[in-house]
């Protein structure tokens, strides 16, 4: 553990963050699992209305620095495509 007054400080910190990290990690995954149900039982507008919803939480999380910015960019890419193709 840390013993410096500045290092307490730090240690705080990064638990806060990890916290915000691991809420925002986990909505992200709980949002992509959505997608990914309702295109392959539903097809159409409410597909397309998840997956909006999914780029702009997956976009938010990049802002953030949670995940990379080309993650969310691969990420967003493969749920469109997932999307287009069972719609098609």
């Amino acid at each position: 553990m840390a013993n410096h007054k500045s290092a307490l400080k730090r240690a705080r910190q990064n638990e806060t963050r990890r916290l915000r990290n691991k809420a925002v990690k986990t909505r992200v995954k709980n949002i992509v699992k959505e997608v990914r149900l309702s295109a392959t039982e539903t097809a159409g507008e409410q597909s397309q209305f998840t997956l909006t919803a999914a780029q702009s939480a997956i976009d938010k999380a990049a802002k953030k620095g949670v995940v990379h910015k080309k993650t969310a960019a691969r990420k967003i890419s493969r749920l469109t495509k997932l999307v287009n193709s069972a719609g098609a």
